[in-house]
Order: structure tokens, then C-alpha cells, then sequence
């Protein structure tokens, strides 16, 4: 898909809730949709039925390349993310390519981004629950968030916080996510691989 589809847009950080979970590397998703939010300059609320906080707001110059966009956090657990997505989805009756994913990807180098419309999920549980709920056919924004070091496992390395020397360059790498979020809604898939796949 070149060009950007037709009515609403629903971005979704997945993440984990919880103060304790603020920091971990499992919720960038959280944090690039935190700066979004912050762009468009309102507050997430809670959403009627579905377990998400979601802000309804618009995205992109004035003119035909601004879009509404739905951004939501499912207040589930990661491994849970797909029922609160679908249930949002229908509500505000957005079809699947409409839907972006933005999420921690293992395989990745740190600060790294790839945007891919479909695809597997690489064992990341908020992926399968999304395309066990929905379908494989929704855009992903990647944050690379690198391999776990030494023998430490994956699921410890995921939900621990970023290092300190990660954190210096953390602010960067979200805002770059969240100009390339901005991109693929406004601009199209391809303009927004050609400009963000690092």
C-alpha cells in the first residue's frame, strides 16, 4: 500500500500497565503513543467497553494528508492486546491496514526502526494476540530494541528498563518512531520505509 487509505487510523503502543512497568523495554509503545498524545496536545481516557485508554485527535498538515487517528494503550497485559485492539477497531470501524502496531522488536539493533505492513509476529506475544483477534493484515512500526546480553533470558531482558547508556539516546529514538507513525499515516507505506527503515 503506496498511498495512505481513507478514514480513521488507530495506532496502538503496545506495552504492559503499571507504574512498575513504565520503563521496560516491552513498553516503547506505550512511550512513542505518550508523545503522539503530547502532539496532539489531549489526554488519554478510558475507553467504554473495550480495556484500552485511547485520545481521538487528528494527525498531519491541514488539507487532504490530515487524518483522524484513534491512539490507544490496551490496559490488558501484553500477551492479552488483541481483544482491547478488535474491540476498538470495531467500534470506530476501522479495517485492519488501518490499524498500526507499534512495538519492541528483539531482532533489531537498539534505536533501529522497520515499518511492514503484515507479516509474523517473531514471538512477540502482543503481535500473536493481535493476529489471533484480527487478522495478520495491519502496519507495524518496529523499534529495534537488540538481543539480550550474555545468557540473560528474553522474557528478563523485555521487562527490564533500559540501560543507562540506552537511556541517553531514548528520547531521540521514540521521537524519530513517532515522526515515522506520523509518515505512514500521512504519507503512505512506502514513503515512510523509504524515510525511517534505518
Amino acid at each position: 500500500m503506496s498511498t495512505p487509505a481513507e478514514g480513521p487510523w488507530l495506532i496502538v503502543g503496545l506495552g504492559n500497565p503499571g507504574p512498575e512497568y513504565a520503563m521496560h523495554r516491552h513498553n516503547v509503545g506505550f512511550m512513542v503513543v505518550d508523545l503522539l498524545a503530547e502532539r496532539i496536545g489531549g489526554k488519554f481516557k478510558r475507553a467504554g467497553k473495550a480495556q484500552a485508554q485511547v485520545l481521538e485527535g487528528r494527525i498531519g498538515p491541514m488539507g487532504p494528508a490530515n487524518r483522524r487517528v484513534i491512539l490507544a494503550k490496551p490496559m490488558s497485559f501484553m500477551n492479552l492486546s488483541g481483544g482491547p485492539v478488535n474491540a476498538l477497531r470495531d467500534f470506530y470501524k476501522v479495517p485492519p491496514a488501518n490499524v498500526v502496531a507499534v512495538h519492541d522488536e528483539l531482532d533489531i539493533d537498539y534505536g533501529v526502526l522497520r515499518l511492514k505492513l503484515g507479516g509474523g509476529d517473531n514471538g512477540h506475544n502482543g503481535l500473536k494476540s493481535m493476529t489471533k483477534a484480527m487478522s495478520a493484515d495491519y502496519h507495524r512500526v518496529r523499534f529495534g530494541i537488540g538481543r539480550p546480553p550474555g545468557r540473560m533470558q528474553v522474557a528478563d531482558f523485555v521487562l527490564k528498563d533500559f540501560s543507562s547508556s540506552e537511556r541517553k539516546e531514548l528520547d531521540y529514538f521514540v521521537d524519530r518512531a513517532a515522526d515515522a507513525v506520523e509518515c505512514l499515516v500521512t504519507e503512505g507505506l512506502e514513503r515512510a520505509q523509504s524515510t525511517y527503515n534505518s
